[in-house]
């Protein structure tokens, strides 16, 4: 009895897909506008302020502050792994995911087919290849859980 072996998992296409999107749509806001900063709504007092039993103080701007920068570096870090990634990408495929996803937000899949000259399955391929090629390099895959 022969078995096929397969070095590729095999991926839950539209889990993996939504995770993708995800991440090229944050990439494409941060290249566009940069990052948004969390701001609190009010200055607190300087005195601190217990809580109950538990000790703790209360640090509104400073958790801000902290998370302000951890996020900024992170979106930074996760963008700039992104473009490493499509630059890693076949011509096609690169410009697929250039126009229909990181250059702008209202971009249709008909309109880039016709600007790219391709027809709607060369372009369907493509990105679905794409998109594999992403989502491992990315590692944003989700693995099909195969059923016993």
């Amino acid at each position: 009895m022969s078995t096929q072996m397969s070095f590729l998992p095999k991926i839950d296409r539209k889990e993996t897909q939504r995770r993708v999107e995800e991440t090229l749509e944050t990439a494409r806001v941060y290249n566009q506008i940069g990052f948004v900063r969390r701001e609190i709504g009010s200055t607190p007092s300087y005195e601190p302020r217990f809580h109950g039993q538990t000790n703790k103080t209360s640090a509104p701007a400073e958790a801000c502050a902290t998370w302000n920068v951890d996020q900024e570096e992170r979106i930074k870090t996760l963008t700039e792994r992104v473009e490493w990634a499509v630059s890693r990408l076949s011509t096609k495929q690169r410009e697929i995911i250039r126009k229909r996803y990181l250059e702008s937000e209202d971009a249709v899949d008909y309109v880039i087919c016709g600007e790219l000259n391709m027809s709607k399955r060369t372009y369907e391929r493509e990105k679905a290849r794409a998109f594999y090629m992403l989502a491992l390099m990315l590692r944003l895959e989700v693995i099909e859980q195969e059923s016993a």
